[in-house]
């Protein structure tokens, strides 16, 4: 195993949360009902003050409404584009607040995501634009514009002054590989995925071979190796026990074929979806990610703290149960479950 970085300010943080597909509980603490029936989103601003964002009646309609959720970011998107001057006032606040948590958390690039706000394309693109041109108002970070779409991705390009240095494109991939020139133009840092042409890869074998394809057409066309962040694809480890093994060798395997200067990471925080503790979980797994060769994550730096990661106890019978389960030595997570529900995953 290869570790890159040895202190958490080396590490890259491509922070996730400004997105339309972000969540909060309708009957979580973050959501409140007033005395008239109207529903609001909760939220605190820089100075202290606690602020309401109400939800919009026709997001009542809905399936994630009617699944218990509110899209929190979405509404506050959809204000401050199509809301009166008060409304879009109120959305750009809740992006701002957002950024200021992402900046001071330790981000190094926010990612920026509409694809959700509609399935009409002209809407994504007056969406991401609003989106962009309110995050540069506030932001000293460089935006990572991440879509589905390269119509919505170079939309994103376009709004963006570069007050915050040169963007990133999220992402390349073999089943687009022409994006490839859209960041060259745009002299953009790169998210690389390990997706193949014709779906998610089943293995190390085929998220190594995925990525380094689309890496070698990168550099061929003159990107840098220290502008490339690769994303070795994290799946829940809920779903199959060897997930979290085929990412980590596929993490040490790139790290050797393409040296030091590349970013090697991905969403590490997917690892965790469906297991309880997931804070447990995901400190342990960005632990041994590092170890391995991970230098740069797409996560939230509220959530998940490298400097955490980096001083886990590796002697406490929780991590090493966590690691166990993540490292595929723990047959359906039984182990880790048991230890849960018998209290033994709690902070001595």
């Amino acid at each position: 195993m290869a570790r890159a970085i040895e202190s958490a300010d080396q590490f890259t943080i491509i922070g996730e949360n400004i997105h339309a597909t972000r969540i909060v509980l309708r009957n979580g603490r973050r959501a409140t009902t007033l005395d008239d029936g109207t529903e609001a989103i909760t939220w605190t601003d820089a100075a202290g003050q606690d602020r309401l964002m109400i939800v919009p009646e026709h997001f009542k309609e809905s399936q994630a409404y009617e699944q218990g959720q509110h899209k929190h970011f979405m509404i506050a998107i959809w204000k401050g584009l199509h809301g009166d001057a008060d409304e879009s006032a109120d959305g750009a606040a809740y992006i701002h607040r957002e950024i200021e948590k992402q900046t001071n958390g330790g981000a190094t690039f926010l990612d920026l995501n509409v694809d959700e706000v509609s399935p009409m394309v002209d809407e994504q693109k007056n969406s991401m634009k609003w989106l962009i041109q309110t995050v540069q108002q506030h932001s000293t970070l460089p935006p990572s514009v991440d879509s589905s779409l390269p119509d919505i991705i170079e939309e994103g390009f376009l709004a963006y002054d570069r007050s915050s240095g040169r963007p990133m494109l999220n992402s390349i991939a073999l089943e687009r590989i022409e994006v490839v020139d859209l960041a060259v133009e745009h002299k953009a840092h790169v998210v690389v995925t390990a997706a193949g042409r014709d779906g998610m890869p089943s293995d190390k074998d085929e998220r190594v071979a995925n990525a380094s394809e689309v890496v070698e057409a990168c550099l061929s066309a003159g990107i840098p190796a220290s502008d490339i962040h690769v994303d070795a694809l994290v799946f829940p480890i809920a779903v199959d026990g060897g997930y979290g093994m085929h990412f980590l060798s596929a993490v040490a395997e790139l790290r050797e074929n393409f040296g030091s200067e590349i970013h090697i990471g991905g969403g590490l925080s997917n690892v965790s979806f469906g297991i309880p503790n997931r804070q447990l979980v995901n400190d342990a797994f960005l632990y041994l990610a590092i170890e391995h060769g991970a230098d740069s994550g797409i996560i939230d730096p509220i959530t998940t703290r490298v400097q955490a990661a980096l001083d886990i106890d590796l002697q406490s019978e929780r991590v090493k149960l966590a690691m166990d389960m993540l490292m595929g030595e723990d047959d359906f997570c039984m182990n880790y479950i048991t230890a849960h529900r018998d209290g033994r995953l709690k902070r001595g």
